[in-house]
């Protein structure tokens, strides 16, 4: 029964050590995407066009219904 209490002991330290690795990689800033912004930046302006294109097929199509 005594080894239970040990391998436990030991497991808990071990997943304290993973938790202080973890937090100090992320205030660190090792997880901060850099590449996303950059390449969201050029999609931006194809969904405002999709989004405009849309409106303008929506009000000819009720143009076309109302004639």
């Amino acid at each position: 029964m005594s080894v239970i209490y040990f391998l436990i002991s030991i497991s808990v330290f071990v997943a304290g050590i993973f938790l202080y690795i973890f937090i100090k990689s992320v205030k660190s800033g090792q997880f901060d995407d850099a590449y996303t912004p950059s390449v969201r930046m050029l999609f931006d302006d194809e969904l405002i066009k999709d989004t405009a294109e849309e409106k303008k097929s929506k009000k000819i199509n009720q143009k076309e219904n109302q004639i």
